[in-house]
């Protein structure tokens, strides 16, 4: 018997480029931990808190409200300057799935 139209060769895709692509994507992503850790080591070796926590904003969150809930015997103000100082923000603005760091309580 003979098989018609089977190779014994290996699999390849019939979409060209899909490889160099998924590979691009890994690359990037991989590239994109590195920095994002070598930043945060940068800032604990500055002198910034080490964080310890990591919350995802949820609609209606705030820094304050974030502040709040995470430290309720501290003070919030000082709590909402040390979230901003460690996840380099310039103001209070925070977007809804955007994660923050938590320096560690008090």
């Amino acid at each position: 018997m003979y098989a018609a139209g089977l190779s014994t060769g290996p699999l390849r895709s019939a979409h060209r480029g899909g490889g160099r692509v998924h590979g691009l994507g890994r690359w990037v992503l991989v590239t994109g931990a590195l920095v994002g850790a070598s930043l945060a080591l940068a800032r604990v070796a500055a002198g910034a808190t080490a964080p310890v926590g990591l919350v995802v904003v949820q609609p209606g969150d705030s820094l304050w409200s974030i502040a709040a809930a995470r430290y309720p015997s501290d003070d919030t103000r000082e709590r909402v300057d040390a979230i901003e100082r460690l996840n380099g923000l310039s103001g209070p603005t925070i977007v809804v799935g955007e994660s923050l760091l938590l320096p560690p309580g008090s």
